[in-house]
């Protein structure tokens, strides 16, 4: 295989086939890609045999690929992830006619030669479309591509759907890329301070307004609960900021910090006036 690396799926769908559910993924480069196993099961031919064929074709064994497909237990809500061979939407039918309909048995032939003619479009125009379910049917699209009022308003309605899909798919990459760019901040601050970098944590004058704050906010809670809250707030704060302690706070943290504890602050007096 050319791919021996894993595609990032971020699509998967299910998709109308007659009686079948046919799977089929997009990955990040927007290729899609149909796993092969299924439709064997589908079809009712050897995987095994299948297999064999995929990793000795000269051309098909250059672009199968391994992709993590999402499948649903039966009877149950849980999913699992499995690894399948794979092939691009665009090799799928000379995969499929390369299985000789005469050689075939006389149960399966009828399917498989419906795959073969339909399946390829089907999965086509289901993407392209946003559709769950698709079957080959030249009447309605003669009629889409008409000027009916509803076959405008339905080409405008699939356009939007695909741009609000497209926007999801977006804002999930943004999402993760800055979860990602947090997560190696977080780290790096944490690896130069304990490379003994001392300007990575707050000052001491930082330190002495953390503290004050922390005392105001312990005795309006102390206040209500009758109890020394000093050790609840200090706890809270490191929690907050994964620190072992407010003198170990990153510098650039230190704000955010003081955020917190006059947020906190006006939450439990209600009062704008904050004294620290």
């Amino acid at each position: 295989m050319s791919q021996a690396h894993q595609l990032t799926v971020i699509e998967q769908r299910e998709i109308g086939f007659y009686a079948d559910q046919v799977i089929a993924v997009k990955v990040e480069d927007g290729t899609v890609y149909v796993p092969v196993r299924p439709i064997c099961e589908l079809i009712g031919v050897s995987w095994a045999t299948q297999t064999r064929k995929l990793n000795t074709d000269p051309v098909l064994s250059e672009v199968v690929a391994s992709v993590v497909i999402r499948q649903q237990v039966s009877d149950d809500r849980r999913s699992i992830r499995t690894e399948m061979l794979c092939l691009p939407l665009d090799y799928l039918n000379g995969w499929l006619f390369g299985i000789n309909v005469n050689r075939v048995k006389d149960d399966i032939r009828p399917k498989l030669m419906q795959y073969q003619r339909d399946v390829y479009q089907v999965l086509y125009r289901a993407f392209g479309r946003s559709e769950v379910t698709a079957a080959p049917d030249p009447l309605l699209d003669e009629l889409l591509a008409s000027d009916n009022p509803a076959a405008v308003a339905y080409r405008q309605a699939m356009a939007i759907a695909n741009i609000a899909r497209q926007q999801l798919v977006i804002e999930s990459r943004i999402d993760s890329a800055e979860s990602h760019l947090a997560d190696h901040e977080s780290r790096l601050q944490i690896i130069e301070a304990d490379r003994g970098d001392d300007s990575r944590f707050v000052t001491n004058t930082q330190a002495v307004q953390i503290a004050q704050a922390v005392k105001q906010i312990a005795l309006e809670l102390g206040k209500r609960s009758k109890r020394n809250e000093f050790g609840g707030v200090y706890g809270e704060l490191h929690r907050q900021f994964s620190v072992p302690g407010y003198k170990q706070l990153p510098a650039v943290k230190f704000n955010e910090a003081m955020n917190f504890l006059r947020q906190w602050w006006e939450t439990l007096t209600d009062n704008s006036t904050i004294p620290f």
